[in-house]
């Protein structure tokens, strides 16, 4: 019998086996593995959208005479009825652009919330540290050796825990599951499996063989674990899947990775913690304004965490989606009709626990002298305290201490968005 990818770790973890051509040194299975699904499990679904995302332009703030002295060509008309191409109003200030449409019946049902002016207070303007700094949430310090998520998982460890308590969909385990505690990546539910060329039920038994025969090594407790994982993701019957409640994914790699996300969560499998990144927000040049670039992304993004939304239903009252990105653009248009580096941007948080029909925050304004370092959107809300209270608050974290090293995240500070 002849296997294309194995791969076992050791780092205190555990080992998976056939993922297709995810890296070895970037994937952890668990040590134990519970039968059992937990239909009441709280989930958390974070997004990164890598590559800076305008907040500015996600949400706008039309009632700021200044964003349009900045954005002579970029900017999002103010609210006008009838128009497909002006900003959607959410509170007489702020508007949604309009490719994000499908989000405004669900923050009128108050299951979405915004964070204006939030990010990280480190200035770096690399795409590279600031990703870094944020999924590690130490701002400033690239020594960190593990992730917020991970470090949330080694906080609160279960001994009876799933293999898929915590989930990245894509090719490598993201920077923010990285560390002691076990994590799964997975390019694709649907090939998590030994595989041979075709998998044959005869080739999966005789490979499981080999793990029953008595070894008392590492390898052969990271292979019984391996196994437990595809058995409960082969009883979920991932390739069968159908969307319900009128939802449709888009087709890219966003859309498919939550329709994933949400296989997860109704199979019932034990996941409490799932990642996925939006890609493609780096726009230095032809962003566009309500058509073009940006917008396109953002069509994407909506239809896609909208879709997630309806298919889920009522399960979406034990789900929080959190969206961030490494930094936001500058306050000016640049000469190619696009924006640089920035500082502050948006963050969404949608689930039925949020307090939403709302842009939480405080705004610093686009005054010459309220930006920050005289081009960006000042920070008000450092997205610690944001993820902070969605640990607490909707995971029932009492201590974030761990999950935070060197910051202190007050209650006090929290925008009450759950």
């Amino acid at each position: 019998m002849t296997m294309t990818r194995r791969v076992f770790m050791k780092a205190g973890a555990a080992a998976v086996v056939g993922l297709g051509a995810v890296p070895r040194f970037l994937i952890r299975a668990a040590f134990a593995a519970s039968e059992n699904g937990n239909t009441n499990k709280k989930v958390l679904v974070a997004i990164f959208q890598r590559g800076a995302a305008d907040g500015l332009n996600m949400v706008v703030p039309y009632g700021e005479q200044r964003y349009y002295a900045f954005r002579p060509t970029l900017a999002i008309q103010p609210p006008r009825r009838g128009s497909t191409e002006s900003a959607i109003d959410l509170d007489g200030f702020f508007g949604l652009h309009p490719a994000l449409a499908p989000f405004k019946p669900i923050y009128d049902g108050g299951r979405l919330a915004v964070v204006h002016a939030v990010g990280s207070p480190d200035n770096t303007r690399s795409h590279f540290d600031a990703q870094d700094f944020m999924e590690s949430a130490t701002p400033g310090l690239k020594g960190t050796p593990d992730g917020w998520l991970n470090r949330y998982l080694k906080a609160t460890t279960q001994p009876q825990a799933s293999p898929f308590r915590a989930v990245a969909i894509g090719q490598r385990l993201p920077r923010s599951l990285m560390g002691e505690a076990p994590a799964i990546a997975m390019g694709n539910i649907t090939e998590f499996d030994v595989r041979g060329g075709p998998v044959s039920d005869t080739a999966r038994v005789a490979f499981e063989a080999m793990y029953n025969g008595g070894m008392q090594d590492v390898l052969y407790a990271a292979g019984r674990e391996t196994f437990t994982a595809m058995k409960m993701l082969k009883a979920a019957n991932p390739a069968q899947y159908q969307p319900v409640n009128g939802a449709s994914y888009p087709r890219g790699p966003f859309g498919m990775a939550l329709q994933q996300v949400a296989q997860l969560i109704k199979a019932d499998i034990g996941m409490e913690i799932a990642f996925a990144d939006a890609d493609g927000w780096d726009t230095h040049a032809s962003q566009g304004a309500a058509q073009g670039q940006m917008a396109n992304r953002l069509t994407e993004f909506s239809q896609t965490i909208t879709a997630f939304h309806e298919d889920l239903g009522d399960r979406m009252r034990d789900v929080v989606l959190l969206t961030m990105s490494e930094f936001g653009r500058t306050a000016r248009e640049n000469g190619n009709r696009g924006t640089d580096h920035g500082h502050a941007n948006v963050m969404f948080v949608l689930g039925g626990p949020v307090k939403g029909k709302k842009v939480y925050g405080q705004w610093p304004g686009l005054q010459p002298e309220q930006l920050f370092e005289q081009r960006d959107l000042a920070m008000t809300t450092d997205f610690r305290e944001v993820l902070g209270e969605v640990l607490m608050r909707h995971l029932g974290l009492r201590d974030v201490g761990p999950v935070f090293p060197g910051y202190r995240v007050s209650t006090s500070r929290f925008r009450n968005i759950l």
